[in-house]
């Protein structure tokens, strides 16, 4: 729901910092590399209890994720099929590894954690399951490419952006994470069912 504005509004900064790094030792590969791994040390920070260092390595995570494809876009590489592929199976990676990150610091009940991950799974296969598809029949789903990658794209409530907030919100207060696991899970939900339907419709 966010990300539209959000990719408008950072455009321009995620598109100056990309020149910055763009040396031939930077490449969006490695830039997408070292948000999994800087995502995966997040989820590990998590999972011991230190929140400020899992808040932190979150954020540089998916300031990474953003920025490989900006420089991909000055390389003229953008849209290419290993990029998307490792692109989208770090994002996975990391987000779910993080919940689980969560889920054992705060410890029981995992039912609201459990609850996110089949939510994402649910989410990340109508995802990729449209996203083949529509490329297959010449489809387009909304219009967008997920986040200036490989991968047509269908919207809905929870997107990139809200995901990066309510990671960050799980940081800032952990006594309140299975509350927050709770919300979150009917969220994730509500954008799975609504992109089941939306795909079915724009597929059939």
């Amino acid at each position: 729901m966010l990300d539209v504005r959000a990719r408008a509004a950072l455009s321009g900064p995620l598109d100056r910092a990309a020149a910055m790094l763009d040396r031939p030792a930077v490449t969006p590969h490695r830039l997408t590399a070292l948000g999994m791994l800087t995502g995966l040390a997040s989820a590990g920070s998590a999972a011991a209890g230190w929140w400020p260092a899992a808040m932190v390595l979150w954020l540089l995570s998916r300031l990474a994720d953003g920025l490989d494809g900006p420089l991909a876009r000055r390389r003229g590489t953008a849209g290419s099929g290993a990029g998307g592929f490792l692109d989208i199976s770090a994002d996975f990676l990391v987000y779910g590894a993080f919940v689980v990150g969560v889920a054992v610091a705060v410890g029981s009940p995992a039912l609201p954690f459990l609850l996110v991950l089949l939510a994402y799974y649910v989410n990340g296969t109508v995802f990729l399951a449209f996203s083949s598809i529509a490329e297959r029949t010449g489809r387009r789903g909304d219009g967008r490419l997920s986040g200036g990658r490989s991968l047509n794209f269908l919207g809905g409530l929870a997107e990139g952006g809200e995901t990066i907030a309510v990671h960050t919100l799980w940081c800032l207060l952990p006594g309140f994470a299975h509350t927050i696991a709770w919300v979150w899970a009917a969220v994730v939900a509500v954008t799975a069912a609504h992109r089941v339907v939306t795909g079915y419709r724009q597929l059939r």
